[in-house]
């Protein structure tokens, strides 16, 4: 393994100074250092942060590798700065076995670029109807903790009470995509006066909100670990807010477009702007932000969603929902969190490493931990970030096999000059070591 020697970081945006990694590990911290051997990377002004961990990416391996493959995926996470990820399962076959979830691990670990974490269905092909191998997914080589139908909502209360049980015997989450579909039938946006006059048929806040009441109340009932994706509603945060006061083990996740982008967007009739849950109102991101800044909201997931030209550059109406995440997710924090001084640096390090990696149950794994803190002794994950940079987001220029970006042509702080996945770089001088 090469030995490196990180000369004048600024871990957590505080003072400068040196960090050895050797073995996978960061082996030394402090003023000074020095190594014959060591490969010197020059970081002076540069934040060091923990590697980020991203809790809900879409990977489209197996099954729709025009989209996604988990290499491309892998090095857009890595050049975001990430070093691990939780691959969704709703890919072509599902990954509700454990054959898929070894699969897609497998794979991971054959690119190097990230640590590739499958995400197990909740229910056999996503329909919602019986429980999927949960077990058995858990017993895997992928060791798979998180369970998620997303992109559908465990709508059925038995069958949601049954996971949330059932998972407690291997201390996993169920991580529930809240939307009751009944609620929802040809949603194209956010319901409220913007989609009365676009004529497009609105998605209640309600619809999420539902939902989330309904599975804080049974998590609570069952003693299980309930984690709720891309939370994007006011209402849900309180939701939040009211059910960990009493106590329920909920986690939740905010993604950046979510902290970012308004319904306004739709005006446009682009369809890059569409998603789900649908981007929400001022008030709602307001909220969103304050409730990811007081805790309620644990994490910062990007629900990276990448999609083939063919099923986005279409009419508004017949366009996939879904937005690319990976390469901006950081600077889009810095620019709604840290620069209003709603989070510092650690703040932005905990939303984005230390929860998703104690979310994930990734923190307590010995050498291949995601989620530590920079200090000596720990597994070198890592990354630095010039945050005095600024760029025009190109979506030509990005490493995933989709281009379908919300934030094309808008300018970005921050950016990730070198990744290290246990000690070995993976981004250097902001592009990919391989």
């Amino acid at each position: 393994m090469t030995t490196y020697l990180i000369t004048g970081a600024r871990p957590y945006g505080e003072a400068a100074v040196d960090l050895l990694l050797a073995d996978g590990r960061i082996a030394e911290v402090g003023a000074g250092l020095s190594s014959a051997a060591a490969e010197v990377v020059d970081a002076g002004g540069l934040v060091a942060l923990p590697g980020l961990v991203d809790l809900h990416t879409h990977l489209r391996e197996p099954g729709r590798e025009d989209a996604e493959t988990v290499e491309t995926g892998s090095r857009a996470a890595a050049l975001g700065g990430f070093t691990a990820v939780h691959a969704m399962a709703n890919t072509d076959p599902v990954a509700d076995t454990a054959g898929v979830v070894e699969q897609v691990w497998r794979l991971g670990t054959q690119a190097g670029l990230v640590d590739v974490v499958p995400v197990g269905a909740v229910t056999v092909g996503l329909r919602g109807e019986r429980l999927a191998e949960l077990g058995a997914m858990a017993d895997s080589a992928a060791r798979v903790r998180v369970f998620s139908d997303d992109g559908s909502c465990v709508s059925d209360p038995a069958l949601m009470r049954r996971a949330l049980e059932y998972v407690k015997a291997f201390d996993g989450v169920v991580a529930q995509h809240a939307e009751e579909p009944r609620l929802t039938a040809g949603a194209q946006m956010h319901e409220g006066d913007r989609s009365a006059r676009l004529g497009l048929t609105g998605w209640p806040a309600a619809a999420e909100e539902a939902i989330i009441a309904r599975d804080v109340l049974l998590a609570g009932h069952v003693g299980g670990r309930l984690h709720v994706c891309h939370v994007s509603t006011a209402g849900s945060v309180e939701l939040l807010r009211w059910a960990k006061g009493r106590g329920v083990q909920v986690t939740a996740e905010v993604t950046p477009h979510h902290l970012l982008l308004t319904d306004e967007c739709a005006e446009t009739y682009d369809p890059v702007f569409k998603v789900n849950p649908p981007l929400r109102t001022t008030a709602d991101v307001h909220a969103l932000r304050e409730g990811l800044a007081d805790g309620t909201i644990d994490a910062v997931a990007t629900d990276h969603a990448p999609h083939a030209v063919e099923d986005k550059e279409s009419e508004w109406a017949q366009a996939r929902p879904g937005m690319l995440g990976l390469q901006q997710a950081l600077s889009v924090v810095v620019q709604t969190m840290l620069e209003p001084g709603l989070l510092d640096w650690r703040g932005v390090a905990d939303r984005m490493s230390a929860r998703p990696a104690a979310i994930g149950r990734l923190a307590g794994l010995g050498a291949r931990s995601q989620g530590r803190p920079l200090a000596a002794g720990q597994p070198a994950n890592l990354v630095l970030v010039d945050p005095a940079h600024r760029s025009v987001v190109d979506p030509a220029a990005l490493a995933s096999r989709s281009r379908n970006s919300p934030y094309a042509g808008r300018e970005l702080p921050g950016r990730v000059v070198a990744t290290f996945l246990r000690g070995e770089a993976t981004v250097l001088d902001g592009k990919a070591v391989k």
